[in-house]
């Protein structure tokens, strides 16, 4: 089994020569790499800083920051960054404005005053979570794989980063009109997936169809299911069922890891456990966990990867000023998990990546055309992935405070030395087995 898995790496490395050697083409249904089920989950409103700026190793907040009160004024006071804990937080306003303010053309120095000047209290912008506020986050970090550089697609909240998770674009929306009315050809990834015969599904927590783009007035904060599902508002989406049929409820995620119909490719979204402040990050963290363990008891996991994403920063700080690769972003960063039995354990992945990355994987591991440039010149994360080690063992890590280890960043030469072992491997196996068939000829002749 081991030599068999060292063959298909080379067959890879030598028929593809993509990046890593790992993406060749795939007929429909069938994927370029071992990941067979990708399962991306969008959680909601936290940056990289607010769930892992105290995380060993990872690019986190940095030593003796302050962030001013007032940018323009010195003499107005700082705000250091605070343990939350178990204090009341609200939900901060995060809208392109005040991310706008908050950026503050890269100095990154606009966290409070942006909420102050809103009547909102600008302190809690600073404040952070730790391991043993979100000790199931931190655990699986330390057995998997997290990610320091995925920022959010877009300068803006929850509907245009949700928008280029799904289409890589966001339509620019003029005054009085109607974001259905501009997406009637606008492609998204599970029109691709659709076309070239790979299943795939969008799994709603709490779903109701009732409620799209036509139909959700006087809804209270069922509408959010609009913004968190883009596909209800796609006329094509609703009216057509043979594409309506595969948004469902989350219920069925769980019959199809029974059934082993789970679909190559599934996008989730809460509508309950959500992370979105003003709620606690326990309550979805731990449907996370439920979500993640019944996939490891599934017969599915040696051939899965769950991603863990959140939408946009919910007003919260982080340090690093993300690169502007367009007028729309990107954004700042979010939290980012990979779990996988190919997973790195205990990785740290700097790859600069955005959600039309997650799109960018897609596209390469299941032989599907980009949808923009966006997602076209985005960085794929294989560097996350081991595939030429055995699928590791499904293992229930705790919801509760692990020791924190400090993960190792793997250097290229580790990366491609590997590779090179298992060519060389391959090599020597197909010599020796080359060898024992001639003398097995040599003997039945004689």
């Amino acid at each position: 089994m081991i030599r068999q898995r060292i063959f298909a790496v080379l067959l890879a490395i030598l028929l593809g020569a993509g990046q890593f050697g790992l993406a060749r083409a795939a007929s429909p249904q069938q994927a370029a790499t071992p990941i067979q089920h990708l399962l991306v989950m969008m959680q909601e409103n936290h940056t990289f800083d607010n769930y892992f700026g105290t995380y060993p190793g990872a690019d986190g907040l940095p030593a003796g920051v302050q962030m001013p009160v007032n940018p323009a004024d010195p003499k107005s006071g700082f705000v250091t960054p605070w343990h939350i804990g178990t204090s009341t937080i609200t939900d901060l306003s995060h809208n392109s404005a005040t991310y706008i303010e908050q950026y503050d053309q890269g100095k990154m120095d606009g966290f409070v005053s942006a909420l102050n000047e809103l009547n909102q209290n600008g302190k809690l912008a600073m404040g952070y979570y730790d391991g043993t506020d979100i000790p199931y986050y931190w655990n699986l970090a330390q057995n998997y794989v997290l990610f320091d550089h995925f920022f959010s697609s877009a300068k803006d909240g929850s509907t245009a980063n949700h928008m280029y998770w799904v289409a890589g674009t966001m339509p620019q929306v003029q005054k009085g009109q109607q974001l259905a009315s501009l997406l009637t050809n606008v492609p998204t990834i599970f029109d691709r997936l659709q076309a070239a015969g790979v299943s795939w599904k969008f799994y709603v927590e709490n779903y109701d169809p009732r409620i799209n783009y036509r139909n959700q007035i006087n809804q209270g904060n069922r509408e959010s299911q609009v913004i968190w599902v883009p596909l209800l508002n796609f006329d094509r989406f609703l009216d057509d069922p043979a594409l309506s049929s595969h948004i469902v409820d989350l219920s069925q995620y769980y019959v199809d890891l029974q059934q082993g119909t789970l679909p190559a490719v599934a996008y989730i979204v809460p509508s309950g456990a959500s992370e979105h402040p003003p709620e606690s990050p326990s309550s979805g963290m731990r449907s996370v966990k439920n979500l993640v363990q019944e996939l490891m008891r599934s017969t599915s996991w040696s051939s899965s990867a769950f991603i863990l994403l959140y939408d946009d920063w919910g007003g919260w700080y982080d340090h690093v000023a993300p690169p502007q690769v367009d007028q729309a972003g990107y954004g700042a960063r979010v939290p980012g998990l990979l779990v996988s039995p190919y997973a790195r354990k205990g990785f740290i992945d700097s790859t600069q990546l955005d959600f039309t990355s997650v799109l960018k994987f897609i596209e390469a591991n299941w032989n599907v055309s980009a949808l923009t440039t966006r997602d076209a010149n985005a960085n794929n994360f294989l560097e996350a992935f081991n595939f030429t080690q055995i699928p590791r063992q499904a293992v229930f890590l705790p919801a509760s405070v692990g020791s924190a280890v400090l993960p190792q960043k793997a250097p290229a030469y580790v990366i491609f030395s590997t590779y090179g072992l298992a060519v060389l491997l391959t090599l020597l196996a197909i010599g020796f087995a080359a060898v024992r068939m001639r003398r097995a000829h040599v003997t039945v002749k004689e």
